[in-house]
């Protein structure tokens, strides 16, 4: 059963007092719809609940980007254990790690107003979050709501990058969010390419989730299998200043396994 709890939500690990979908499932998973994050290169689940995909990204509203400190979500390039707790998850894969330069790896200083919890070697799942409304890019989920339109199709577009300081690595600032009033919808300058990006009915996720206690939420997900190498000066730079108000890696939700709790991969 579904109970009403007021207008709190957990979404990616952040409480934010929101009018949307104000509801939490009750101990236990036996009645959620499918959850996340997974293994994406298992494409086993029973969970019989559905909703509709979400539009492509290019046909939503940007309303959020976040990371997480190691990957919640597991696949061909990072499936290195992370452990439990707040910041399980996973690592890319050993092997990605080696092909970095040992000085590219090393620890540096944490510059003024930068990310505040990750250093070179480090691991993190970058979130770009779509939602139906009508609304522009801010700091949480309730950036993808309005009062008049409490109940939208939510897409998060997913990518795992391996930390390097490393000008050559991936630059971060061409990802981020840049208002330009001629296109129809709010987006990205640019996502990550998404080759062979697994996509795939789940929820949101966080620490405050388990496979005890699910998420409610209904969210369509496009996860890249790759781990890249990124550049940690300009994710730096992001923390910086970004219209989202993110300063730092959130918290993972550590893997789901239960066939019941997945949707199929088609």
């Amino acid at each position: 059963m579904l109970k009403a709890i007021g207008f709190a939500l957990v979404w990616f690990g952040g409480l934010m007092i929101i009018p949307f979908a104000a509801y939490t499932a009750d101990a236990g998973c036996a009645h959620s719809g499918p959850q996340t994050p997974r293994d994406i290169a298992n494409k086993a689940g029973s969970n019989a609940a559905y909703f509709s995909p979400a539009p492509s990204a290019d046909k939503l509203n940007l309303c959020n980007i976040h990371f997480h400190k190691n990957a919640e979500h597991k696949g061909p390039q990072f499936g290195l254990s992370g452990g439990q707790g707040k910041y399980g998850g996973w690592k890319c894969n050993a092997e990605i790690q080696s092909q970095q330069k040992a000085d590219a790896l090393a620890p540096i200083t944490v510059p003024e107003h930068g990310c505040t919890n990750v250093q070179p070697g480090d691991t993190v799942e970058v979130h770009w979050v779509f939602s139906s409304c009508n609304v522009k890019p801010g700091a949480g989920l309730k950036s993808c709501v309005s009062n008049e339109c409490a109940n939208p199709q939510v897409r998060v577009e997913a990518a795992v990058f391996l930390l390097v300081n490393d000008d050559q690595a991936i630059d971060f600032s061409p990802f981020d969010y840049h208002a330009n009033d001629a296109q129809s919808y709010q987006q990205p300058m640019q996502l990550p390419d998404a080759t062979g990006a697994v996509e795939f009915l789940g929820s949101t996720t966080g620490p405050n989730y388990t496979e005890q206690s699910c998420s409610p939420y209904q969210v369509t997900w496009n996860v890249r299998p790759q781990c890249r190498a990124l550049n940690i000066n300009t994710l730096h730079k992001w923390c910086q200043q970004n219209v989202f108000e993110e300063h730092d890696a959130h918290g993972v939700r550590q893997l789901v396994t239960d066939v019941k709790l997945l949707a199929p991969i088609r």
